[in-house]
């Protein structure tokens, strides 16, 4: 991770206030990465689980780091070294006190599913009336959002901030750097069991972002089981597919296969087959109008917005569908995956390229059973699947899907080459560390 800092001289003045130590250079960039020094930089020693980044020290002074955040001071380095207690815990405590510099809506997301894509979405929704501030890619970590906050300039007039959680407390501890004044929780699922063991803690943990908004608000999805029931201690907005709330929603499908969004009375094509695209888009457009973006606006964004890479971006090669969907899977983003997969119209068959959901502890084996089971309800016609998990979805799928379970990316791409042909649609989904995107690759562009 590196950033660059654009207020040198209020980010010096903070980090001093905080540190109680002057720095003896200006601060012109931040990282955590010792091979990506830029001279100027002040550098971030990380203690992980296999590597120490106060080895580095030596190698990050030759390449002209201004400073550096460290646990412990390394003798015989020339460069300057600020020991605090914690790296992490020190450079949160900067970034909150650099916010505290701006008087401006944050908005905090959170939840188990679209978390960067609805950030994105708004982002793009926003960006003709505020001057945008927002989390690059997925910064949502304790460092990850901290340098974000890092890289708020005084020309910014909204900030969107995605808050990531796989442990108890995170959320309240981002919360508690960010200072968030509006808070979105996209949905509660089945992700990250491994580390909050029930959805009831999953639930708890990402409703930390509503008990904080005390003095903010809260926009609620009313779709959601999990959700509706979370306590709210500030303004409330609540929105969903249902007729109970403030900005009720309906989805309907055109004939040619596209989906119209039916918000707060106002009817929006979209010219979109995905569904998760469209509760995204609910959500969004809720906060534009809380927030007093014009419906003519919100529309013509809403229209115009391209998806990030591996979100369900959908490109034609020798008229082949290919639905990159790889950036990350857990049962529910699959499950909905499989529904747009289902809603393409036209000849050619219909296959999923499936890769291992990870991180759901106990609930691993049923969780991908009953991916397995909605490709039988869809009646796909391919379904191949890599990894250790997915030979659970494999023996789940029955009536008379052509399914093969593999233990090697490069036998898969070998059989898959062989089996497309022209009108296939393709869908290629799984977690972040199965590096699905290397399939895709590997079939159409080596």
């Amino acid at each position: 991770m590196r950033i660059n800092i654009k207020n040198t001289e209020i980010f010096s003045t903070v980090f001093e206030s905080v540190t109680g130590q002057n720095l003896h250079k200006p601060i012109t960039g931040i990282t955590t990465d010792s091979r990506n020094i830029h001279e100027g930089d002040l550098y971030i020693a990380l203690c992980g689980k296999k590597i120490d980044g106060h080895l580095f020290l030596n190698d990050v002074n030759r390449n002209g780091a201004s400073a550096a955040l460290v646990n412990k001071t390394q003798k015989n380095i020339e460069l300057q070294q600020i020991e605090v207690l914690n790296p992490i815990t020190e450079i949160g405590k900067i970034a909150n006190a650099y916010r505290k510099n701006f008087d401006i809506p944050v908005i905090g997301i959170t939840g188990s599913n679209g978390k960067t894509s609805t950030k994105e979405l708004l982002s793009h929704v926003l960006s003709n009336d505020f001057n945008v501030h927002a989390t690059n890619g997925n910064f949502n970590t304790k460092i990850g959002l901290s340098l974000t906050l890092l890289q708020l300039d005084k020309i910014h007039t909204i900030s969107i901030l995605e808050m990531g959680a796989s442990l108890p407390g995170e959320i309240e501890s981002l919360c508690q750097i960010a200072e968030p004044t509006h808070g979105l929780i996209t949905n509660i699922a089945p992700a990250h069991l491994k580390g909050f063991g029930s959805m009831k803690n999953i639930a708890r943990e990402k409703g930390a972002l509503f008990r904080y908004l005390k003095n903010g608000t809260s926009f609620v999805n009313k779709t959601d089981e999990y959700l509706t029931n979370l306590p709210v201690q500030g303004k409330t907005i609540t929105f969903g597919l249902t007729p109970d709330c403030d900005f009720p929603a309906d989805i309907f499908q055109e004939k040619n296969g596209t989906l119209t969004l039916i918000l707060d009375a106002k009817e929006i094509p979209t010219h979109s087959h995905n569904l998760s695209f469209l509760k995204n888009s609910i959500a969004a457009s809720t906060i534009a109008v809380a927030l007093g973006v014009g419906w003519n606006n919100i529309i013509k964004q809403l229209q115009s917005f391209s998806p990030p890479p591996g979100r369900c971006t959908v490109e034609q090669i020798n008229n082949i569908t290919i639905i990159d969907d790889t950036y990350n899977a857990n049962m529910t983003s699959s499950i909905a995956a499989l529904d747009y997969l289902k809603a393409f119209s036209g000849d050619g068959r219909k296959i999923f390229v499936f890769g291992d959901m990870l991180e759901l502890g106990n609930s691993s084996t049923e969780q991908h059973r009953k991916v397995g089971e909605k490709c039988n309800e869809l009646s796909l016609d391919v379904v191949l699947t890599f990894g250790e998990n997915t030979i659970h979805t494999n023996s789940a799928i029955q009536n008379g899907i052509n399914h093969v379970h593999f233990n090697s990316k490069k036998k898969l791409i070998k059989s898959l080459k062989k089996m497309i042909t022209p009108g296939d649609k393709i869908l290629f989904k799984g977690s972040r560390g199965m590096s699905m995107e290397s399939i895709i690759s590997g079939v159409f562009k080596v």
